[in-house]
């Protein structure tokens, strides 16, 4: 089946900024299209995003060139030719563009037609994507990540922390566990009402209100868990982002919009230790800063066995940083961003790296998304366990939701939920 067409528009993500969006073609009439999502807080070893750079239009952030290079290059090389397999798509793509981070043609580029390449192919072969990637055993729906609060660079307010989440994992099903997961998010919008706090949302749907503290967040999620009748831990736990590694400089963590207060690496691992044992949290995403490998390393054999310690950063989704992490034994899971590394293939093979090596894997969108649903099928492919899709409101992440939902449906009898147990701890 050859590749007939390949096109591409310069669209809009969730903040309003450009993006780029893909429709491929078989000669069959089998089409799949892609949006690609764009990330606040960025890791410096992440694929490339290409932007224009010209101040005239959206302040530079415009991609006409990424579409350029899909219109011209890329598709002088692909149309007319098979579509084959994923592996050698990405492939040909990478050898296209030349570059260690995939920043000639940009990995928005690149990223966007190895996705819309992803549901061609599967539309051809007349197959959900979840199972054209994932096989027929692709049945485990994931355990969402609510995110109920924002702050960091996700809000325009007093916390340093950027994500504040809930894990509705104790539910016999997906539904069910977006249902607690609503439940308890209506619960805190009533709490935070109550207290004269703001109710608006952050890039990532969460609440974003002004608090005396980074703590006074959790303990408002803890007591909106009880008012809607369920156990914190038991029932729902928390999982967090702080995002370190946008507090971090010369050595240490400055809490950079509440106290000013600066802390060592040594003092951050303690009020981790702290936090873990006052509180019912499962998850632990860049605790530290990518740059920080030694305190990584310490914060891994002090707590690795009592919370899931997630690599964002320092991973990147990037097979060869992984590599470092298991030998140094760094972290006890990988956050899962396919525009991090920029083809499909390489993210489903730093997937199974990871599992191989016994770490969790948790698919992620990020904050300037879009309405694309890529990471939900992507969830069930990876039969991974874990889904960080946002806040259960705002278009671009109910869509991932809803998404998920259908699958479930779809799958009936056969559909599994993953729970508790697709957690490291």
């Amino acid at each position: 089946m050859r590749i007939s067409r390949l096109d591409a528009l310069e669209v809009l993500d969730s903040r309003g900024n450009p993006t780029v969006e893909v429709c491929l073609q078989l000669e069959d009439g089998s089409e799949g299209q892609a949006l690609v999502p764009s990330g606040a807080s960025t890791g410096m070893h992440e694929a490339a995003e290409l932007r224009d750079g010209d101040p005239r239009r959206y302040g530079g952030k415009g991609v006409r060139k990424a579409v350029a290079n899909v219109r011209g290059e890329m598709a002088a090389v692909l149309v007319g030719t098979d579509a084959g397999e994923q592996r050698a798509l990405d492939g040909r793509l990478r050898e296209l563009d030349g570059t260690p981070h995939k920043s000639r043609l940009g990995a928005n580029a690149i990223l966007a037609v190895s996705i819309a390449h992803a549901r061609a192919v599967a539309a051809s072969r007349r197959l959900p994507l979840y199972r054209h990637l994932g096989g027929d055993e692709a049945t485990l729906l994931p355990v969402p990540c609510l995110n109920v609060i924002n702050g960091g660079r996700h809000a325009d307010n007093t916390l340093d922390f950027q994500e504040f989440a809930i894990v509705p994992h104790h539910a016999p099903s997906f539904a069910e566990a977006v249902r607690m997961g609503e439940e308890v998010s209506g619960s805190l919008r009533a709490l935070l009402r109550e207290h004269g706090l703001s109710t608006g949302v952050g890039d990532e749907g969460g609440f974003a209100p002004d608090l005396r503290s980074n703590e006074q967040a959790v303990e408002f999620i803890l007591k909106a868990i009880h008012r809607a009748g369920y156990r914190p831990g038991s029932d729902v736990s928390l999982a967090l982002d702080p995002a370190t590694g946008e507090m971090w400089g010369s050595g240490r963590y400055r809490f950079f919009k509440s106290s000013g207060i600066e802390r060592s690496s040594a003092a951050m691992i303690a009020l981790w230790e702290d936090w873990v044992q006052r509180y019912p949290i499962l998850m632990l995403e860049d605790p530290l800063s990518e740059h920080d490998w030694d305190g990584w390393t310490a914060l891994s054999s002090r707590i690795g066995d009592q919370v899931e310690l997630v690599g964002d950063d320092i991973f990147s989704t990037n097979a060869d940083r992984l590599k470092r992490g298991i030998l140094e034994r760094v972290a006890n899971a990988i956050l899962i961003k396919p525009n991090q590394i920029g083809t499909v293939s390489e993210t489903l093979d730093c997937a199974a790296q990871a599992k191989a090596a016994g770490y969790a894997c948790c698919v992620s969108q990020r904050s300037g998304d879009t309405e694309d649903t890529f990471i939900a099928d992507l969830a069930v492919a990876l039969g991974c366990g874990q889904i960080k899709a946002g806040a259960g409101c705002r278009g671009e992440r109910t869509a991932k939701f809803n998404r998920l939902l259908r699958i479930e449906h779809e799958l009936g009898e056969w559909a599994r939920f993953a729970g508790r147990a697709a957690f490291i701890r």
